[in-house]
């Protein structure tokens, strides 16, 4: 049975102290494989994040949100609020695929994949390893009178921060209102794009706020992710763990009490570069981001004792206790079969996706007009959306039956990546109206090139 103090981790959060105020953590500068490995995978990730935005195809982005303005491009692919559906496919598809990675291997998509794990981790804390040095500097750094040199290096930390928070305020713009329009904002002056400029210093404020204070308690506090995990992970799930079959009993390394202890140590190792203060020895908890910083420093000290690596590492509850390797459960083949299905749909629908929408519905409550010459007409309402970059015009002809088609008001010319909207009469001579609603087919073509087909009714005189 646990006594208190070994289970008083289960009574609060790593970032609480005893009062309830903010515990500041200070992680220990991480080294090892796995971090060398996070650090390649951060630079690619953070490549693509900042280069992205000014990737061009045929002369526009190749990835834009401008959401304010129903304009989304992806991968080159301009979507009208008509595709949103495909969006919501997409979000769907990934959050399953979270479930299914979660399921399996635990919260690695936070520590390895996460931008508030990259940009902390990776970005903001290197730089205050290098100005303010390791853990324990920083502690007696933040304990010292202001002096020149505490002034000297906070100012020049803070400062670089509220830099790295504007470069990245920008780029999280630019994914929304496109470089070109960020460029104008930055280079006209402040008083022709004040909201502009409100929007860029509005989101420094808040990644200057997140990665100079809030830091951790992002993941910890705000992010639902971490309490997701409780109830998608299992005893198969592959997670950071400690072997504590292999570890327990605990104790100091000594000729004495080697054969009467396990492998660790007790040097909390683990816990001094934890970025989110636990203790991985404890369990799983919902602090841990799964950064394998503590496996990096136990593995360091397995080496200099002479012990076998892996007293830490990634493996299951069920794997430590049976030493069997990973299991395909009922619920992974479940999420699995989920997963396929939404991207077999997902892939059709994009596959069966028109460039150009087209939309002709009879005017609701409008009854046919005679009209000179035995002639009928009916109205029209059309709505068209241009998902290409190029301006088209746009006419109609009647494919089944003898008649006419008028525009009311100009010609249709659609606008690149825009939506008309408007009317058109359908005009046919009685003599060709056998029913009361007559099918008919309209064609819709932009220039010589026929773009669709829309089917609809007529109504009119039986005679």
């Amino acid at each position: 049975m646990e006594t208190k103090t070994e289970s008083s981790y289960r009574d609060t959060i790593s970032i609480v102290d005893d009062k309830g105020g903010r515990k500041w953590v200070y992680p220990k500068k991480p080294k090892g494989k796995l971090y060398n490995a996070r650090t390649i995978v951060s630079i690619i990730l953070l490549a693509i994040l900042f280069g992205v935005p000014f990737l061009r195809s045929d002369g526009h982005p190749v990835m834009l949100f401008d959401i304010l303005n129903r304009k989304i491009i992806l991968f080159g692919t301009f979507f009208t609020p008509s595709d949103y559906y495909l969006f919501g496919l997409i979000m769907i598809s990934a959050f399953v695929l979270l479930f299914l990675v979660t399921a399996v291997f635990g919260r690695v998509f936070c520590g390895w994949v996460c931008p508030q794990t990259i940009f902390l981790e990776m970005v903001f804390r290197k730089i205050e390893y290098f100005i303010e040095g390791d853990y324990t500097r920083q502690m007696e750094l933040n304990k010292a009178p202001w002096d020149n040199v505490k002034i000297f290096k906070k100012f020049s930390k803070y400062l670089i921060f509220f830099i790295l928070s504007f470069i990245i305020a920008n780029t999280f713009l630019a994914y929304i209102i496109g470089t070109d329009k960020l460029f104008k904002i930055m280079t006209d002056p402040m008083s022709e794009h004040l909201s502009g400029f409100i929007s860029i210093m509005v989101f420094t404020g808040l990644f200057y706020f997140v990665f100079a204070w809030f830091r951790e308690q992002a993941c910890i506090l705000v992010c639902p992710y971490g309490r997701l995990q409780s109830v998608l992970l299992n005893k198969n799930s592959i997670v950071i763990a400690y072997d504590f079959i292999r570890g327990e009993p605990r104790g100091k390394l000594s000729k004495d009490n080697e054969k009467k202890t396990g492998d660790c140590i007790d040097c909390k190792k683990c816990v001094y570069v934890c970025p989110t203060g636990i203790d991985i020895r404890n369990g799983t908890q919902l602090e841990c981001v799964n950064c394998t910083a503590c496996i990096d420093a136990c593995d360091s000290i397995m080496d200099s004792i002479n012990k076998p690596r892996g007293l830490i590492r990634f493996d299951s509850i069920e794997g430590i206790e049976t030493k069997t390797k990973l299991k395909f459960t009922a619920r992974v083949a479940g999420y699995i079969a989920v997963l396929l299905v939404l991207i077999t749909i997902t892939t059709l629908m994009f596959t069966s996706r028109k460039e150009i929408d087209v939309s002709i519905l009879r005017t609701q409550g409008m009854l046919y007009q005679k009209i000179e010459g035995d002639r009928v007409s009916n109205l029209y309402n059309i709505k068209i959306s241009n998902k290409t970059f190029n301006d088209l015009p746009v006419s109609f002809k009647l494919n089944n039956i003898p008649g006419e088609i008028k525009v009311i008001g100009e010609n249709v010319n659609l606008k690149a990546a825009g939506i008309y909207e408007g009317s058109l009469m359908v005009i046919i001579p009685e003599e060709s109206i056998k029913t009361v609603n007559t099918p008919i087919t309209i064609d819709v073509y932009s220039g010589d090139n026929l773009i669709t087909k829309e089917e609809t009714s007529f109504l009119g005189p039986v005679n």
